[in-house]
């Protein structure tokens, strides 16, 4: 006889224990509705992911179970279905990243993650112990096991709920995001669960988390390890599938749903630059967004993500022309912000540099220009809009990308001052894609932007190549060095120059202290500068090719 499962992709907000609460038993109504006789729920999803150092406040442990007996109590309203509820729970004196089994107002039995990250993003060992206990339950004639996220990276934690006689192993998920991250979990899951002969259900938080997001993507394995169901990127879902013993099938006959084409990776990338935008903005209570404009591809993608992450009303732009603009940036800027509706203002700042100029003048005397008096224009528009954003209570979105963030073209206290960096891990090159991606929805950035040479324009006919080696030599040396590890020969072996390589390597060492005060931004890449960058900055160690 089937038996009904239901997929609650629901958006935790860390912290917001009745608002999550709020989430878990509206998806487990509209579950209940559907005929489920289990609703599995994503990784500490009462509590949000991660919690990071609230799991060292005993009172977040109180809170939290008082939440979990209230919310106990309102599921008794579905009868008979079992709701398998996630969340942080304290044993003995020791915490525990727990999922916790219910039905009828009753906890049926608890299961304790076995496997705990400690590794790129995570550090879940800082507040976590293990346990080695499994946990089955049947209904009817499935019997179902539940591991956690990081315990299906092992096989072992998966061959003991196999042991204990589990068919399909429910496993709830804080699996953040990066590109081709959907790809990766498919496999290990096939390599870990499904050649054990077990089905799963994967259950994925959805939404952003200071520089973390959750895409979803939640999905169902059969025993043969085939794609069965797949729930949306990033975006809330719900999707109740049946079971006949290990095997999947349609919840109220007829077939499987179809599973949706896999969206291409600039879409995965800029809906959950979207996600990230608006999550962080709302769940932070900001009334909008201020973006200084520049007529340049960065501040373009970042205006036209913030429009689509939060609508035109909450998105102020501003143009603070010097007199290195060129009336094309003028021109473009003022297009793009036509085309999508947003408001829009102009506030020169040659006065301002006349009057730090005139100030310095002094100091200066006998000293030719540099990029003391570039930095000074960059650091006025930054405090532009810093002011605007204290008068308004909107935060500033930085604009910088990841090849000028790992190279240090990029100005302390000028265009890294705001809350929020919305590209901070893309690269250049990825930058250009994602607006073409954008233009394909709907044509909002002008041809110009995306064709003429990309331009700080602190200094008469600058050009960003007459600073940096061409982006996608720039990019691909940084791929290769930072994200993934790879040695100075190894680099040299793929082809680029010796003279590029070392001295990008040498700029990403050197500007390590300008990162560290950088704006918390999104990660979309396996390794971004932030959790998953931990260089000192004080460092005598040179990386050089070896004989």
């Amino acid at each position: 006889m089937t038996v009904h499962v239901a997929i609650a992709q629901i958006n935790s907000t860390v912290g917001d224990l009745a608002g999550n609460a709020g989430k878990i038993l509206e998806a487990c109504r509209l579950a209940h509705a559907a005929g489920a006789d289990v609703v599995v729920t994503p990784e500490l999803s009462l509590v949000g992911y991660p919690p990071e150092d609230l799991l060292l406040r005993p009172s977040f442990y109180a809170q939290t179970a008082q939440a979990f007996e209230t919310l106990v109590a309102a599921l008794s309203a579905f009868p008979g279905m079992h709701v398998v509820l996630c969340l942080p729970v304290l044993q003995e004196g020791r915490c525990y990243n727990a999922a916790a089994v219910v039905r009828d107002g009753a906890t049926l039995g608890t299961y304790c993650k076995s496997v705990l990250p400690n590794d790129a993003v995570f550090d879940e060992k800082r507040y976590f112990s293990t346990a080695d206990a499994t946990l089955v339950f049947t209904i009817r004639d499935v019997t179902f096991g539940i591991n956690i996220c990081e315990d299906t990276w092992s096989s072992v934690p998966p061959a003991r709920a196999r042991a204990a006689g589990a068919q399909v192993l429910l496993v709830p998920n804080g699996s953040p995001f990066h590109m081709r991250k959907q790809h990766l979990r498919t496999e290990v899951m096939r390599a870990n669960v499904c050649s054990q002969g077990l089905a799963l259900v994967y259950a994925n938080l959805v939404g952003g988390q200071d520089e973390l997001i959750f895409d979803g993507n939640s999905f169902v394995l059969d025993g043969e390890g085939r794609v069965c169901a797949q729930l949306a990127h990033c975006a809330e879902d719900l999707l109740v599938i049946g079971f006949d013993g290990a095997t999947p099938v349609a919840s109220r006959g007829g077939s499987l749903p179809a599973l949706p084409p896999p969206p291409s990776m600039e879409a995965q990338v800029y809906q959950a630059l979207v996600l990230g935008v608006r999550d962080y903005v709302r769940k932070n209570g900001f009334p909008g967004v201020i973006i200084g404009l520049s007529g340049g591809v960065d501040s373009a993608l970042t205006l036209a993500v913030a429009v689509d992450a939060l609508g035109v009303g909450q998105v102020r732009t501003v143009m603070m022309p010097s007199p290195y603009t060129a009336e094309i940036s003028w021109i473009d800027s003022r297009e793009m912000v036509r085309r999508l509706g947003v408001r829009y203002d102009e506030i020169p700042i040659n006065d301002c540099f006349q009057a730090f100029r005139s100030t310095l003048a002094q100091e200066f005397t006998g000293l030719a220009e540099d990029t003391t008096e570039e930095n000074i224009q960059a650091r006025i528009r930054g405090t532009m809009l810093m002011a605007l954003s204290n008068k308004h209570g909107s935060i500033v979105l930085t604009t910088g990308n990841k090849s000028e963030m790992a190279v240090g073209y990029c100005t302390l206290y000028g265009d890294m001052a705001g809350g929020f960096a919305v590209i901070k891990d893309i690269a250049k090159t990825l930058v250009y894609r994602l607006c073409a991606y954008r233009n394909l929805v709907s044509d909002v950035i002008p041809e110009r932007i995306l064709t003429r040479p990309p331009s700080a324009e602190l200094r008469p006919d600058q050009k960003d190549q007459d600073s940096l080696p061409p982006y996608d030599v720039l990019d691909g040396i940084m791929q290769m060095y930072m994200e993934e590890n790879l040695s100075i020969a190894d680099i040299l072996d793929a082809g680029y120059r010796e003279e590029d390589v070392y001295r990008i390597v040498r700029l990403i060492k050197i500007n390590e202290y300008k990162r560290r005060q950088a704006p918390v931004g999104i990660r979309i890449t396996h390794r971004a500068f932030g959790r998953d960058w931990r260089y000192p900055i004080t460092s005598k160690f040179q990386d050089r090719a070896m004989d």
